[in-house]
């Protein structure tokens, strides 16, 4: 069974953007490795997201600065939030023409209870599984997230009454993210302003 994107939607989750910059020599030239060195969509996918899940830091879990923002940032400072990370990774998609967008989960910051806020993952439409996320966030003790279609091996189970997995695969990221990301000078002030929505 094939799943096929119609083609604005197509062109959508293919574009090029300030955030998603893609046609930065070092991540288009990134993303022609890992594509030259894989067999096929799903080998190709696979050696993205393991690049970005292991080899870029998650700004809070090592306590990295500068935060970033554009897809080039991250690769350049190797570091970035679940958001910054999830940039990255669409761009390396985008680069070698795999269609991908931005996803989130609304969970509970402390795990019970308020406040919460937004996780970003990526969805990737995969041409014979169709949309399928993938959470490069960066695994740790209790924390792991594999790519493994067709089943969803994400970082974060949805637990409270007022978490969610939100059903809209986003173009461009989350205007919330973008204003934290853009604003925060240090992650322990994106970690004081944790986007929500």
């Amino acid at each position: 069974m094939t799943h096929h994107l119609a083609s604005e939607d197509r062109a959508r989750f293919l574009a090029r953007s300030e955030i998603v910059d893609f046609d930065a020599p070092a991540v288009a030239g990134l993303a022609r490795a890992l594509r030259g060195t894989s067999e096929g969509e799903y080998a190709f996918v696979r050696r993205a997201f393991e690049f970005v899940r292991d080899e870029i830091l998650h700004s809070s879990d090592h306590r990295r600065n500068p935060v970033t923002l554009r897809a080039s940032d991250v690769l350049e400072h190797r570091t970035g939030f679940c958001y910054a990370k999830s940039h990255l990774l669409v761009a390396l998609l985008r680069a070698e023409g795999v269609p991908a967008g931005f996803s989130y989960q609304r969970l509970s910051v402390g795990d019970s209870g308020p406040p919460y806020c937004l996780h970003g993952l990526v969805t990737v439409f995969l041409s014979n599984l169709g949309p399928y996320r993938i959470d490069p966030r960066g695994n740790r003790a209790g924390i792991v997230a594999e790519f493994s279609p067709p089943v969803e091996r994400l970082a974060f189970p949805i637990r409270g009454p007022e978490e969610r997995d939100l059903a809209e695969v986003w173009a461009e990221p989350h205007p919330a993210v973008v204003r934290v990301l853009s604003s925060a000078r240090t992650f322990e002030e994106v970690l004081r302003d944790l986007p929500d929505a």
